[in-house]
């Protein structure tokens, strides 16, 4: 890894902790990537910034893009976006929502935005899950959000971290533990799935 500094932008999920640790990493996927190239390349070892903030939906990093990824000027950028998106669908109908194509609007925005001012290399990671049931509402309105990714990744040449797959493929096997608290946060079975996906995607 000859990345000097790798940022993190997304929503709880990548902030998990990171308020209330002293490295502002948090204990979460952020973290046990950290200790990866701790581990593996010592002589390597990039600055890891978090930049995740709970509840956040696109439009939010949308509103924080300047100050949180492009001040930085990142070697590589890993955006993990779109659980809320739906979530507030399901949990504040009444809220001004963001569907799939404001979703996919924004999105394209934010990467052209920081090709044309960073020399970053960009990683997008597929939302998670809602609820640890493949047939849940939230798994089935997450589809159009995961495809996105997929398809904004292929037309501008970036690389996927297959989360939601990831987390699919475990649901639908024998699995020996739950990954989420709650259907939604990471519990360290998550983050773990959460990690060794990201390392096989981009390492």
């Amino acid at each position: 890894m000859k990345d000097k500094r790798i940022l993190f932008i997304g929503d709880s999920i990548t902030e998990w902790g990171r308020f209330e640790d002293e490295e502002n990493i948090g204990d979460n996927y952020v973290r046990m990537i950290r200790d990866y190239f701790a581990v593996h390349t010592p002589e390597q070892f990039p600055e890891i910034i978090n930049r995740g903030i709970g509840g956040n939906r696109i439009t939010d990093l949308a509103n924080r893009w300047q100050d949180d990824v492009i001040t930085h000027q990142p070697d590589l950028l890993s955006i993990s976006i779109g659980v809320n998106d739906v979530w507030r669908q399901l949990d504040n109908p009444d809220m001004e929502q963001v569907y799939p194509d404001q979703y996919e609007e924004i999105y394209r925005t934010l990467i052209e935005k920081t090709q044309a001012e960073t020399n970053a290399k960009i990683v997008l990671m597929e939302p998670t899950v809602i609820e640890e049931d493949v047939n849940s509402e939230g798994n089935q309105k997450l589809k159009p959000y995961v495809e996105i990714v997929n398809k904004i990744a292929q037309e501008y040449g970036l690389t996927v971290v297959p989360t939601y797959h990831a987390f699919i493929d475990y649901l639908t096997s024998e699995r020996p533990l739950p990954l989420t608290t709650d259907g939604v946060h990471m519990n360290s079975t998550g983050n773990a799935l959460m990690a060794k996906t990201w390392i096989e995607a981009v390492l």
